[in-house]
């Protein structure tokens, strides 16, 4: 085989999400982030993204020829039906990098990375990034969905030249279940501008340090039934804003819905991006992510970003990520956040306390051109 030579201009190929560029969900909005980085620090990066489906996306304007701010994008076929779509993109995807001249090929989430071994059998050199322990999720559970996510993971850790993780617990946890040494690179955020509540004042009837704010996919391990009774049992008139759609959940949010329906301060967006997004953001009295399972939780660095209250659950994920700027709850318990929201709602002097200087805090901790500089110098190391 021919000895590999550095070079300063890498062809690169992410597969494993749905749509760059887009921010439906964790991995787009982080592609959607650092490929164009990537691009102009010199390198040639092609997405594969799923064909067909319909995606609201805040990006769409921006996209002219198959290109994203010099990002290539390539769609690839794509059984559009629930447990299918991530396994035939990334199976088509893995096909055709493996027959072009690609120097790393990324593979994005365990269930995607089932077809590493397809570029790897063809001498490519293999990344993947484990954005969470996805079979977990509740909605894999018991299901075929769930044993080929594990098959994935089980791919990743034998065969990928790197793998990449977002938290120190999913680490350990391949550490304990493979034996295999993985390299630790967060995700980032970048410091916002601050947006005066206009449009969701029409359209919410929210003007500001009215409501509390949960930002997600509306899916069981965020663990929106915890917040929605815990809610429902606190005294004040601030509402309780849940953004955010579901991912193969349907009944899920049917459930929550049912649970809130006598309740009319809680608000359900729908999915948000752009203005609305940054103004919800900007004029939360608190933001709350009671989860029971993240990967490396996007929305909590956002808020934090904003400079919001944060209330998270006990889960190292969060804990992690927010130090001693937060206020933590026990995960599942019901009381403990009930107990809090409350404390919060009748105390703004604990509010501003914590609101404090945690915009400067996640912004200095968690930098998207730290994140950028770390993937590089892996595909270098690997390429050489």
């Amino acid at each position: 085989m021919k000895e590999r030579i550095r070079k300063d201009r890498l062809k690169i190929a992410m597969i494993g999400h749905k749509m760059v560029p887009s921010r439906c969900g964790g991995i787009e909005f982080v592609l959607t982030t650092i490929c164009p980085m990537l691009v102009e620090k010199g390198h040639d990066v092609t997405c594969y993204n799923r064909a067909g489906g319909r995606l609201e996306n805040e990006y769409v304007g921006t996209v002219k020829n198959n290109m994203y701010k010099g990002v290539k994008l390539k769609k690839v076929f794509t059984l559009n039906k629930k447990g299918l779509a991530a396994m035939t993109s990334s199976f088509f995807a893995a096909i055709c990098a493996a027959f072009k001249d690609y120097d790393i090929v990324h593979f994005h989430a365990e269930g995607p990375c089932a077809a590493l071994w397809i570029p790897k059998l063809f001498g490519k050199k293999c990344v993947c990034t484990i954005h969470g322990i996805d079979w977990q999720r509740e909605k894999w559970k018991g299901s075929f969905g769930s044993k080929y996510i594990k098959f994935g993971e089980k791919i990743a850790a034998k065969f990928a030249d790197e793998v990449i993780v977002l938290s120190k617990t999913v680490q350990d946890y391949f550490q304990r279940e493979y034996g295999r040494e993985t390299v630790f690179i967060p995700n980032g955020v970048i410091k916002p501008e601050l947006m005066d509540a206009k449009i969701i004042k029409s359209q919410y009837g929210l003007s500001g340090n009215d409501y509390i704010l949960f930002l997600g996919r509306l899916v069981p391990e965020k663990g929106l039934r915890y917040l929605i009774e815990a809610f429902k049992q606190v005294k004040t008139d601030k509402k309780l804003v849940i953004a955010g759609d579901a991912s193969d959940t349907d009944s899920f949010v049917h459930e929550i819905k049912d649970m809130a329906k006598d309740d009319k301060r809680i608000i359900f967006t729908g999915f948000v991006q752009g203005r609305i997004l940054q103004e919800l953001y900007s004029n939360a009295y608190v933001y709350v992510l009671p989860s029971d399972l993240e990967g490396m939780p996007l929305s909590l660095l956002e808020a934090m970003s904003y400079g919001n209250c944060c209330l998270v659950s006990n889960i190292p994920e969060c804990t992690d990520v927010v130090e001693d700027k937060a206020v933590i709850f026990k995960r599942g318990d019901v009381i403990d956040l009930q107990k809090k929201l409350q404390e919060l709602c009748d105390h703004i002097d604990l509010v501003n306390k914590y609101k404090e200087d945690v915009s400067d805090f996640i912004c200095n901790k968690y930098n998207w051109n730290d994140v950028v500089e770390q993937t590089e110098a892996l595909y270098i190391k690997i390429y050489v």
